[in-house]
């Protein structure tokens, strides 16, 4: 297994983002970085493949040669050769950041519930866990209550980690402390 020193934080930060409308993330497991590009650069690269279906046509892509290319700034050239560049790796280098099944985020809360003493608090968590919204309005209960806000931000991390070590585990890595 590859050691590997990595931020849990922005492992947690990208594994957390689970509706992934705005950007997605990748791991280099030769360097630990974590690598966040915007889906509008996105589809910039896709356009400039020309394949509507990119994840299908993955396999059969030889080579790149764009028609056209557009005038962009450097900036936006440089992250656009990034993300060819881990799209199209076959090294297994890159290794998309999976977004967090609600069912686990769902079950740490629920756990973190069983921790809390105040039995007002209890019941309020416990109620806001019921029904649509469940994640947001756990954390607005929680803005009333810091210390126990504070105490939620400290479970949280601590099981992240060990989802994400989990994680790494199942794809080589083995992440340094």
């Amino acid at each position: 297994m590859k050691k590997l020193k990595v931020n849990f934080d922005e492992i947690q930060k990208a594994m957390e983002d689970v509706v992934r409308d705005n950007f997605d993330y990748f791991l280099d497991i030769e360097t630990g970085e974590v690598i966040a590009f915007s889906e509008e650069m996105l589809e910039e690269a896709q356009s400039r493949l020309h394949v509507e279906d990119f994840d299908d046509m993955m396999d059969e892509i030889e080579s790149i040669e764009f028609d056209e290319v557009p005038d962009l700034p450097e900036y936006m050239e440089d992250e656009i050769e990034i993300i060819l560049e881990i799209l199209l790796d076959e090294s297994g280098r890159y290794f998309r950041i999976p977004e967090r099944p609600s069912a686990v985020a769902y079950e740490s809360m629920s756990r973190f519930i069983d921790t809390v003493t105040d039995p007002m608090l209890k019941t309020k968590l416990h109620d806001a866990l019921d029904g649509k919204g469940a994640f947001r309005k756990f954390k607005d209960v929680l803005v009333h209550h810091p210390k126990e806000r504070k105490r939620w931000h400290s479970h949280n991390a601590k099981t992240m980690k060990k989802e994400t070590t989990e994680w790494l585990r199942s794809i080589g890595a083995e992440p340094l402390s």
